[in-house]
This record gives structure tokens, C-alpha cells and sequence, in this order.
């Protein structure tokens, strides 16, 4: 045999198993969504002023009316409103996923990349993980932003980044409805919109914002057994921040565990839709 036969062979690549196919696609996929966002500034600003938004009206506001733990005092609101409003920051992320995705298919990119040797849910998954690198920035000056407004962290940096882990699992899971949103309609108006409906009664039929102790019995009800919720009160434990409730709801006693299962009950049904809404989508 020649050298010149040989070569071909050596050259050709190795053949790669599914999950590294899917894997190494999908971060292909998430590099050209990160260069995209990159490039359009205002997304990420405008991602930015909202939670900002909320943080000053709530704690300004509302701050010296809310009575958390017998007392209406500003500050102690201040520090019970950060867990809130980080989750709700990393939720409404899933609105912008289900936009872009849905931005995708009408301007026929879904298509281009079905048509590609790629893996079927990298598409999806790329765009995911590229969001949740966006939501992380934005987490990231909100926590700069609550700072300065008085929020304090109390219970030690390991147990702080535990929380700010699981608020980013709760925004990777949401934004898994988002795509399967994103697909299911046909304008990216509308994914926007779809998106929001269902969010404001899941972030406000909660703990985030009041303290559910002084709900009626069966939106208390209601609010605990909120995979939102859950992750709240998981955050405001491994804060150290005033408001967490006292609950005979399993996920309350319990909201770490809880918010672990969860996020990853909510990934592994709607990644699920969403790969096979993706393979029929039009």
C-alpha cells in the first residue's frame, strides 16, 4: 500500500459515540448563540434593567409595608425580597429563549440545521445552555445591584454559590419550556408573550414576594407545593435571609432536595417535548 493511499485513511476522523456528538454539537451551537447575543448589545441591557427595576420599586416602595417576621422594617424586607427576585430573574429568562427559538424557526434556521449531520436535540440544548450563560451575567450584577441596596449573605460564601446554583438549575429548567414554547407557536411575538402568561402566576402565587404564611389556606397551599417557591426558600435558607416559612409541606421542610427534583423533573419532561415537538416542527 502507498503512502498515497494511506493518507485518506489517517486523515479521516474517528468515529465519535452519541453523547460526545451531541455534546461536542451542542456547544458548537451554544458558541453561535453567545457570538450572536455578543453582537446585540441590547439584549443583554435590556435583560438587565428589568430585574434592576424590580429590586428598587420592591424594596422602596413595598419595602415599608410588608411585615416579615412581626416587623416592617425596610431592610428586613430588603434581605427576605433578594431571594424572589433572583429566581424570578432567572425564570423570566425562559420568555427570551422561547423568543429566540422561535426567531429561529421563522427565519428558516431550524431547518438549515435539521438538515445537518448533527445531533437532533443539540440545536435546542446549545441554545439553552447559551441562555443560561446570559442569565448568569445578568445574576451577577444583580447581586452587585443588591448590595447596594442593603442584601447581605450570611451564612458563608460555599453555602451562598450553593444557592446561586440551584437559582441557575431553576433557570436552565425553565427555559426548557421556553424552547418547547418557542417551537410551538409561530412568531417570536408570541413566544414572548406565551412565555410571560404562565410565569407572573407561577412567580406571584409564591413566597417570593410575600411571606405565605398570611395567604389564604389554599393558595397557601398552592404557593408551597410551587417549584418555584421551592427553590426561594432554599435560597433564603443558604443566605441567611429573614422569611424563611414554617411549613408542613414537604418542599418546605425540605427545599433544597426539593428544589433539585424539581428542576430536574421539569428538564427531563420538557427537554423531552421539546426534541421531539423540534424533529416535527414547521
Amino acid at each position: 500500500m502507498t503512502a498515497a493511499t494511506e493518507a485518506p485513511r489517517l486523515a479521516a476522523p474517528r468515529p465519535r459515540g452519541g453523547v460526545v456528538q451531541s455534546l461536542t454539537d451542542s456547544l458548537v451551537v451554544a458558541r453561535r448563540n453567545l457570538i450572536r447575543m455578543s453582537r446585540i448589545p441590547e439584549m443583554v441591557i435590556f435583560g438587565l434593567i428589568q430585574p434592576i427595576m424590580f429590586v428598587v420599586l420592591f424594596s422602596y416602595v413595598f419595602g415599608g409595608s410588608m411585615n416579615i417576621g412581626g416587623t416592617t422594617d425596610p431592610s428586613v424586607y430588603r434581605n427576605f425580597l433578594m431571594a424572589g427576585i433572583f429566581a424570578q430573574t432567572v425564570t423570566f429568562a425562559t420568555a427570551g429563549a422561547g423568543a429566540g427559538i422561535a426567531d429561529d424557526m421563522h427565519k428558516g434556521l431550524i431547518d438549515r440545521f435539521r438538515s445537518l449531520p448533527m445531533a437532533r436535540g443539540a440545536v435546542l440544548t446549545g441554545r439553552t445552555l447559551a441562555d443560561l450563560v446570559q442569565t448568569a451575567l445578568t445574576v451577577v450584577v444583580l447581586v452587585v445591584v443588591a448590595l447596594l441596596v442593603g442584601w447581605r449573605a450570611t451564612e458563608g460564601l460555599p453555602k451562598a454559590l450553593a444557592a446561586f446554583a440551584l437559582l441557575l438549575l431553576l433557570g436552565y429548567a425553565f427555559s426548557w419550556i421556553g424552547a418547547l414554547i418557542g417551537l410551538s407557536v409561530r412568531t417570536p411575538e408570541a413566544a414572548t408573550s406565551g412565555g410571560l402568561i404562565w410565569l407572573f402566576p407561577v412567580t406571584f402565587v409564591s413566597n417570593a414576594f410575600v411571606d405565605s404564611e398570611r395567604m389564604t389556606p389554599w393558595l397557601r397551599h398552592v404557593a408551597e407545593w410551587n417549584p418555584f417557591s421551592a427553590t426561594v426558600q432554599a435560597c433564603r435558607e443558604l443566605f441567611g435571609n429573614p422569611g424563611v416559612t414554617q411549613s408542613d409541606a414537604w418542599p418546605m421542610q425540605n427545599p433544597v432536595l426539593a428544589s433539585v427534583l424539581w428542576s430536574l423533573l421539569i428538564i427531563v419532561v420538557f427537554r423531552t417535548l421539546a426534541v421531539r415537538k423540534y424533529r416535527s416542527a414547521t
